[in-house]
């Protein structure tokens, strides 16, 4: 017999694998005990959770609504236990994971290994996007979040500082010269940055002092990704203001160039966010501590 939590776990697994023969490999259960577990709570909610077809299987409106109350309870029942567990220094688990495209793929992607080595009973699920995401709502564990924070309610561990550079390829500066200081900028052009999240374009930045100065630069080409901005940047169109490990390997390469050194925009603030919890997953405080070094490594 199944406890009411084996339950809740089995029904999670299938609406994640969208599978009921996909939830029961991972579960290591047959495929029969999967479908029971499902229609025994159906019958003890009087509700259908799942719609069914010969190709794939959803949750019903229901049944997205408990699935995300079940994530939640599992998570609580699991954490508890860890708390009582003698093999703390063992975390196990998947943690769902949410950062910037570029710092995903960059800096994060490539040290994982080392992270998975050590936490062999971990499983990460990466999620790399420029858009917003609600923790609660995407089913998320954590997010990595760059520049100023709103008041959500979660709770924020700071990753850091991103320098932020002004650069530009070599066939753009010797089209249009090297601007040595802010006053050298009217009659440059630069990539537009619009944010994904708001549409809103981007003004140039620099510090003087304690004060923030900005500036609209006229440019042709605009885009919403860190991505394209710095392949249109290697490909001539204008000068970018980008996170400094984000352009590293091109520096070096002589692909992009650093200008105006001493008029840099202030450095962007990294947190790690996540709900509260009276007590955090073991799975997400090793990975927390992790992520800090990396990021620390990568970004000093």
């Amino acid at each position: 017999m199944l406890d009411r939590i084996d339950l809740f776990r089995i029904f999670t697994r299938v609406v994640e694998t969208a599978s009921f023969t996909r939830a029961a490999d991972t579960l290591k259960m047959p495929r029969s005990t999967v479908s029971t577990a499902v229609q025994d709570l159906e019958a003890r909610l009087g509700t259908r959770l799942l719609a069914r077809t010969t190709r794939s299987v959803t949750p019903t409106p229901d049944g997205m609504a408990f699935y995300d109350h079940c994530k939640r309870l599992v998570a609580d029942v699991e954490e508890a236990e860890a708390l009582f567990r003698h093999d703390r220094g063992n975390p196990r688990g998947v943690l769902r994971v949410d950062m910037p495209g570029r710092i995903g793929r960059l800096l994060v992607a490539p040290a994982l290994p080392a992270f998975l080595d050590r936490y062999p009973e971990i499983g990460i699920e990466l999620g790399v996007t420029d858009r917003a995401i609600n923790l609660i709502e995407d089913g998320i564990d954590c997010v990595l979040r760059v520049g100023p924070l709103s008041d959500s309610g979660l709770i924020a561990r700071r990753m850091g500082e991103l320098a932020i550079i002004n650069v530009a390829s070599p066939a753009y500066l010797a089209r249009h010269g090297v601007p040595r200081a802010p006053a050298d900028l009217p009659g440059h052009e630069a990539v537009r940055y619009a944010s994904p999240s708001t549409d809103r374009v981007e003004a140039w930045e620099w510090m003087e002092g304690d004060r923030t100065r900005t500036m609209d630069l006229p440019g042709r080409v605009s885009v919403n990704s860190a991505e394209a901005l710095v392949a249109c940047c290697l490909a001539g169109l204008g000068l970018i203001q980008v996170p400094a490990y984000d352009v590293r390997h091109h520096i070096r390469a002589g692909e992009l160039v650093e200008v105006m050194p001493r008029y840099r925009a202030e450095p962007m603030p990294m947190a790690l966010l996540y709900p509260h919890r009276k007590h955090l997953s073991r799975r997400l405080q090793v990975f927390a501590d992790w992520l800090a070094g990396v990021m620390a490594q990568a970004t000093g």
